[in-house]
């Protein structure tokens, strides 16, 4: 066992049904609380809550494993969240696109065609490297406090290619997800129905077993509405998920058919009217936004008080990808959540935690109650507020994913 001493403060994110039996366990949209103290059995959560009731705690854990050995690690007055849980993101790719990136900045208007350019530079790279690649892309990533990946196919689109990069995703995390249909390839480009063919009768039949989940890039230059139902539906007949990319680029109906479809998430939402909001809201779809993505392309930031008004579930993802937005960083997109899309640090923390975990219909990650896995990221700040109130400083001073530490950031001599 390890038990966690020194936390100036908590985000528990806890469930409110375990708040009624224990009251002490936090408060506030983040149910979280100062003076704390965790104990990790295993990979996952054995308790948290104040620091005053860790020895009795532990004491009662003993109990029933008298023998277990307890490591205990004291943070030092540092702010403890759960790991942060990046629900979209593309980082199995190769190539670099950083002029793409700088010719925008110049003004150059942003369109989906620059995909293109990664897929060619996908489609020659070997395994090793595209491997290679994903690995560096985790370990920043981590370092940052992400413990939980959504990954993305989609820079193949084709057959042996989209299959290669679900293998390699497979590797690294259990949420994988079948994105063929991101953009049509070019030698479809005179038939995008051909392609779209080729992913219903051979892409998505050979994914089976591979990804969790399937998406579709509904957007004016990429697939249509009707496009994407096809697609969509053949994707949950062989046993997959439902998400969405929707109205990142012009305003459609693809929020409104990824609630009809059962979508767990409908991510980008750049644009969205109020009709979008309330049947998203009926439906209990997430939508996931992505401030990356507004960052680096100019596009407008969505307003997210419209979005909680109508009482749509939020996360916050990166959408890290070579084109429109090149950053695994979630503090990053939480500052940018904050300062430009009306977000409160609480709301932002928790679209980043527990959002993401609903994102991916998840309840043993986001929150850090008794049972949940025990991903927790360690900042070197007295308080989580820190993450919007401190914008580009490292702040992330370890990591834990399911108990093991995986990040440290500590400059060697302070390591305890």
């Amino acid at each position: 066992m390890k038990l966690l001493t020194g936390i100036s403060e908590l985000v528990t994110n806890s469930d409110p049904t375990e708040l009624m039996a224990r009251p002490s366990l936090g408060a506030g949209d983040l149910f979280s609380l100062t003076d704390a103290a965790v104990i990790i059995d295993g990979e996952t959560i054995a308790w948290s809550g104040p620091a005053a009731e860790a020895d009795a705690a532990l004491a009662a854990l003993l109990l029933t494993a008298p023998d277990a050995e307890v490591e205990t690690v004291d943070l030092g007055g540092r702010a403890v969240l759960p790991g942060f849980v990046d629900s979209h993101n593309h980082l199995i790719f190769a190539g670099d696109r950083s002029a793409e990136f700088a010719a925008r900045m110049a003004g150059e208007k942003y369109s989906a065609g620059g995909i293109a350019t990664t897929v060619a530079a996908t489609r020659a790279a070997s395994d090793e490297e595209l491997e290679a690649n994903l690995v560096h892309l985790l370990d920043q990533a981590t370092r940052s406090g992400t413990t939980t990946f959504e990954i993305k196919s989609g820079y193949g689109l084709d057959l042996a290619d989209e299959i290669r990069a679900l293998e390699i995703i497979g590797r690294h995390t259990p949420e994988s997800t079948l994105m063929a249909a991101h953009v049509v390839p070019p030698e479809h480009k005179d038939d995008p129905e051909a392609y779209v063919s080729l992913i219903i009768d051979e892409i998505i039949p050979a994914a089976s077993g591979l990804a969790k989940w399937i998406d579709v890039f509904c957007e004016e230059g990429a697939f249509d509405e009707d496009q994407t139902r096809r697609i969509i539906e053949a994707g949950v007949a062989a046993g997959m998920r439902p998400r969405l990319h929707a109205n990142q680029l012009t305003a459609g109906g693809a929020l409104q058919l990824g609630a009809e479809l059962g979508c767990v998430s409908v991510d980008h939402a750049t644009f969205a009217s109020d009709e979008d909001l309330a049947v998203l809201a009926a439906a209990g779809t997430v939508v996931t936004l992505l401030p990356g993505v507004e960052f680096s392309t100019r596009q407008p930031y969505p307003d997210v008080r419209r979005y909680l008004e109508a009482g749509v579930n939020i996360a916050i993802a990166t959408d890290c990808n070579p084109g429109s937005c090149f950053t695994n960083s979630m503090p990053f997109c939480i500052a940018v959540a904050v300062r430009d899309m009306h977000f409160t640090v609480d709301q932002a923390v928790w679209a980043a935690t527990a959002g993401g975990a609903h994102a991916l219909d998840r309840t043993d990650i986001g929150h850090l109650g008794a049972g949940a896995r025990a991903d927790l990221t360690v900042l070197d700040a007295p308080s989580y507020r820190h993450l919007a109130y401190r914008p580009g400083v490292q702040l992330v001073d370890r990591v834990y994913r399911g108990g093991e530490l995986v990040a440290d950031n500590r400059p060697t001599t302070s390591a305890d």
